[in-house]
């Protein structure tokens, strides 16, 4: 079972990544936890991605590809595994589809998380973050107990910078354009499926269940 989710920053695919990994047993994964893991590990390809993020570059499609692959020949995959943020270029995206090939694998499901853009902005600016515990609340949607304390730790909850409005816009607007090319790449194929992201969280996971259930899969 090999998932890829898109969906803006902010779209909920953690929080839906983590739910559909404890339903079917496999681990779901973003490059950005393959980046720090690796980094973390010192291991030469960790280096690799470590010294071109430390001289303030971007790191290549054949570096990611390389990362992403050597996490997909780990046992823990055997399984399969969920993908956050990979692909982000369509020669990321046919580098996958050659993987997979050559592995007698294939992409089971491609599923894009659609949000309402300003609705998105507004939910971002509400959200209260204990930089302790790591537990998300919002003003409206998800509030703590007390105001301004985390239920668990009882530590004062911020505001993120990363979920200003302009900050959030800027994200949203780079986002469409690194990704809308990897999303025409496979819904010409007839890969591309979407769920209502803006939909109450158990809602979108049912929609994600109902799509992951059904077959056969294309791909």
């Amino acid at each position: 079972m090999i998932i890829v989710l898109f969906g803006p920053p902010g779209a909920g695919k953690g929080t839906q990544s983590n739910r559909l990994s404890g339903q079917l047993k496999v681990p779901a994964f973003s490059t950005g936890d393959m980046f720090r893991a690796a980094i973390a590990a010192g291991s030469a390809l960790g280096q690799k991605v470590k010294a071109v993020i430390d001289a303030g570059d971007l790191v290549t499609d054949d570096l990611v590809n390389e990362l992403v692959f050597a996490k997909l020949d780990e046992p823990e995959c055997a399984k399969g595994v969920i993908l956050d943020g990979f692909p982000r270029t369509v020669d990321q995206a046919k580098a996958l589809d050659a993987w997979l090939a050559n592995h007698h694998l294939k992409l089971d499901d491609v599923i894009e998380l659609m949000v309402n853009e300003e609705a998105l902005i507004a939910r971002r600016a509400g959200r209260l973050y204990a930089p302790i515990s790591k537990r998300i609340y919002h003003e409206t949607f998800n509030p703590p107990q007390v105001p301004g304390k985390c239920d668990e730790t009882g530590e004062d909850l911020i505001h993120r910078d990363d979920d200003n409005p302009e900050i959030v816009r800027h994200r949203l607007e780079v986002y469409h354009a690194q990704t809308a090319p990897v999303l025409a790449y496979y819904e010409e194929q007839g890969r591309l499926e979407r769920v209502d992201g803006m939909a109450e969280i158990d809602a979108v996971y049912r929609q994600l269940l109902t799509i992951v259930a059904q077959a056969p899969k294309a791909g």
